[in-house]
């Protein structure tokens, strides 16, 4: 599934076999994001995690650091 524009954000949603497998994904998207030095709004309930990017610096626009961090978030499950 590719990331869609929602409400002026990037937006994927993930579903996981469990919480366990969900949280160790978000786990690693947080170790990416720190790296980036660019944190997502997310949610998780049980085995879905739905993330949402965009840049708050650029006054809350869809940037090159939110298709960045997206690319990178996809490539944790490739």
């Amino acid at each position: 599934m590719k990331w869609n524009i929602l409400e002026n954000k990037l937006y994927k949603k993930f579903e996981f076999k469990d919480f366990s497998e969900a949280f160790a994904f978000m786990s690693r998207v947080a170790l990416l994001a720190e790296q980036q030095n660019h944190h997502p709004y997310w949610t998780n309930v049980w085995n879905t995690v739905e993330i949402y990017l965009n840049t708050h610096d650029a006054g809350d626009i869809i940037t090159e650091k939110d298709h960045k961090l997206a690319k990178a978030i996809d490539a944790l499950l490739d």
